[in-house]
């Protein structure tokens, strides 16, 4: 066998080890990046409970500040006041559904992105091993040549000299 052929064969070896190395690599890079965009998910659902809870408070203070502003006039609580405070909790009620979805749709969009990166890290572990797969043929190709000789390197040839002339 050459010098050449073992070389060949070495560093394709190498180099598969090295795609396969940086498959996974690439791999557990991806499945960081979807345990970080679960974390978002979580992090958006504490806001939106924060978010919540800040509107309940200063809608309360509204709805405590429009009843002394029409028992200031000395209106009675009815007709146009009524209509002020329904209208007041109808809007609350609106704003509460658009903080609940807008974050609903945050972490959907959260969600997909994990489940991307991870189908991103599948498919670099899988173009890992296919590259090793390549070179581990390349190595094998530089060797074939080489095949029986050293499928035969274990047995020493010995010649049989009594059979020749002018022996002993």
């Amino acid at each position: 066998m050459g010098w050449t052929a073992a070389i060949t064969a070495g560093t394709s070896v190498i180099a598969a080890r090295q795609a396969s190395a940086t498959g996974k690599f690439n791999q557990d890079i991806q499945n960081r990046n979807a345990k970080v965009a679960e974390q978002e998910a979580v992090a958006i659902e504490q806001k939106k409970e924060l978010d919540l809870e800040r509107f309940d408070k200063q809608f309360q203070q509204l709805k405590g500040e429009t009843i002394v502003a029409i028992a200031k006039t000395g209106a009675e609580q009815s007709g146009s006041s009524l209509r002020i405070l329904k209208f007041n909790a109808e809007e609350a009620e609106f704003e509460k559904n658009m903080i609940e979805y807008n974050a609903e749709i945050g972490k959907s969009k959260a969600y997909e992105n994990a489940n991307f990166a991870r189908m991103s890290g599948q498919l670099a572990r899988q173009e890992g091993k296919a590259a090793a797969i390549g070179y581990y043929g390349q190595a094998a190709s530089a060797l074939a040549p080489y095949g029986k000789s050293l499928l035969n390197s274990k047995a020493t040839t010995t010649q049989d000299l009594t059979a020749t002339e002018g022996s002993f």
